[in-house]
């Protein structure tokens, strides 16, 4: 069990599931799952997701763009949803974040409406990430203060740097699964304020690998792993920001 915080900084959470593509699907199946889960996300509405891959071609690099439609089952508050489309299921939760206790349920409720219904064959992918968003009332701060995980600028350059992007990708279960880490700047909400997004991404990495009847057991893995890596990245100082709750 994971340390606990009053003011925890997730702005979002999600677990996504894609499907091996040549299991069954048709538009039909939106309106069975719809009415599965209903009772919890009441509210629908449809959205496109972008997606752009980059490829080499013969005439150099290639970017596609496709747009895909996906409908969304929402709860009343909209704070959670579970979205839906070809091969495709993610259930969302917004800030405030519950907990992985109280978050767990409906990605079990989500998968398991999808899967009577659609009856996928295997799972292709799966992901659970966690976007937190940092904001220091300080315009000027020191981020060895704040972070174990940050930019290194050697001595020879300049100390005080701008817009920045830091990120790693870690193996886990002899590769099967990456944790991708990404610390980067941003917009702040406050005045004189600092802002950081520090965002965690473990997914399975070899389609096929995880069946379908343990994919439970894989996400308790992957969120201990979510967890133990957000607790390796911050310092005291944050905790104190976040105020940890002891029991």
């Amino acid at each position: 069990m994971g340390r606990k915080y009053k003011n925890p900084p997730i702005v979002e959470a999600l677990c996504e599931f894609q499907f091996e593509p040549n299991s069954p699907w048709d538009l039909a199946m939106l309106g069975l799952i719809y009415e599965k889960v209903q009772d919890t996300f009441p509210k629908r509405r449809q959205a496109k997701q972008l997606t752009v891959s980059i490829s080499a071609g013969p005439e150099g690099i290639e970017q596609q763009v496709q747009t895909t439609d996906r409908m969304q089952f929402l709860r009343e508050d909209e704070k959670a949803l579970i979205q839906v489309g070809p091969h495709f299921m993610a259930v969302n939760h917004l800030k405030p974040y519950p907990s992985w206790q109280e978050f767990l349920p409906l990605i079990k409720r989500g998968l398991r409406a999808y899967c009577d219904v659609a009856s996928p064959k295997s799972i292709h992918r799966v992901g659970l990430r966690y976007i937190n968003r940092i904001e220091v009332a300080d315009q000027h701060i020191e981020l060895e203060d704040y972070f174990e995980f940050r930019p290194f600028v050697g001595p020879n350059l300049p100390q005080d740097f701008g817009p920045f992007i830091v990120g790693i990708q870690v193996p886990y279960e002899g590769f099967r699964d990456i944790l991708k880490l990404e610390l980067t700047n941003a917009g702040a909400e406050m005045p004189n304020a600092v802002a950081m997004i520090l965002d965690f991404d473990y997914f399975l990495v070899k389609p096929g690998e995880v069946v379908l009847d343990d994919v439970f057991e894989w996400l308790d893995i992957a969120h201990n792993r979510v967890e133990e890596a957000f607790e390796a990245c911050i310092t005291d100082r944050l905790r104190q920001m976040f105020e940890e709750v002891t029991e």
